[in-house]
C-alpha cells in the first residue's frame, strides 16, 4: 500500500499562485504514474493533471493548461502542482493519487491510492 500527503493548500486571492506537494511512500515512486483530482464545493471529483513515473509526459485538464504545472522529484518521492492565475473556480479539495503504471491516465478509476486532500480557496 502506498501512503500519499499533501501540503501546501491555502486561502489564496485571484490571481495569486500556490504550490501544492504530495509525498509518497510504499511503493518505488519513479515507477508509479502520479495525478492531481480536486472536488469544487458540491461538484464530482474532477481531473487536474497527471504526470508518467519518469516525468517525461504529463496531461491537463482544459480548465487549468497554460496555468498548472505538475511536476516530480524522483529523489524525493514528492509530485508537485504549481498554480498560478488562481480563480475561484479553483476552489476544491484538491487530491493526490498514484497508479502502480508509468503511463499517467486522466481517470480517477485509473489510481488505486488516494491522499487525504488539502482545501484550496481562492477568494478575496
Amino acid at each position: 500500500q502506498v501512503q500519499l500527503e499533501e501540503s501546501g493548500g491555502g486561502l489564496v486571492q485571484p490571481g495569486g499562485s500556490l504550490r501544492l506537494s504530495c509525498a509518497a511512500s510504499g511503493r518505488t515512486f519513479r515507477y508509479s504514474a502520479m495525478g492531481w483530482f480536486r472536488r469544487p464545493p458540491g461538484k464530482e471529483r474532477e481531473f487536474v493533471a497527471a504526470i508518467s513515473g519518469s516525468g517525461g509526459s504529463a496531461n491537463y485538464a482544459d480548465s487549468v493548461r497554460g496555468r498548472f504545472t505538475i511536476s516530480r522529484d524522483n529523489f524525493k518521492n514528492t509530485v508537485y502542482l504549481q498554480m498560478r492565475s488562481l480563480k475561484p473556480e479553483d476552489t476544491a479539495v484538491y487530491y493526490c493519487a498514484t497508479r502502480p503504471w508509468q503511463a499517467a491516465a486522466v481517470t480517477s478509476d485509473a489510481y488505486d491510492d488516494w491522499g487525504q486532500g488539502t482545501q484550496v480557496t481562492v477568494s478575496s
